[in-house]
């Protein structure tokens, strides 16, 4: 399950049309630093496109809804880190799949870790 925690306003680049993308996050999972080699508890998060209007958007957050935040590789991009000047190169991202996507992601994975 994942939950609707905020929404956020966009616009078409070819039209210039808004739509509005919901934000959902995952449960908590522990995740160990790279450089200091300690747990610390983060959620994924994953912007949705919908069809909603502003208020149908305000009145789905805290909703629940099947699914997973699953990583996925990407091409590379620069992302700074909030609240610092730091900017990294990520070669992932985080997008929202249905539990049957997921778990058709998931069984390709291990087939592949398998051979």
């Amino acid at each position: 399950m994942v939950t609707i925690i905020d929404f956020k306003a966009s616009a078409n680049k070819e039209t210039g049309e808004e739509f509005y993308s919901l934000i959902v996050q995952g449960g908590v999972e522990s995740v160990k630093s790279r450089e200091t080699g300690r747990n610390y508890l983060t959620a994924r998060k994953a912007y949705v496109t919908s069809t909603f209007n502003e208020v149908t958007c305000k009145g789905l957050i805290g909703s629940q809804i099947p699914g997973q935040v699953v990583k996925v590789d990407s091409e590379p991009y620069s992302y700074k880190i909030p609240n610092t000047e730091e900017t990294v190169t990520l070669t992932h991202q985080y997008r929202y799949m249905d539990d049957e996507e997921a778990t058709v992601k998931q069984n390709v994975v291990e087939s592949e870790m398998v051979n």
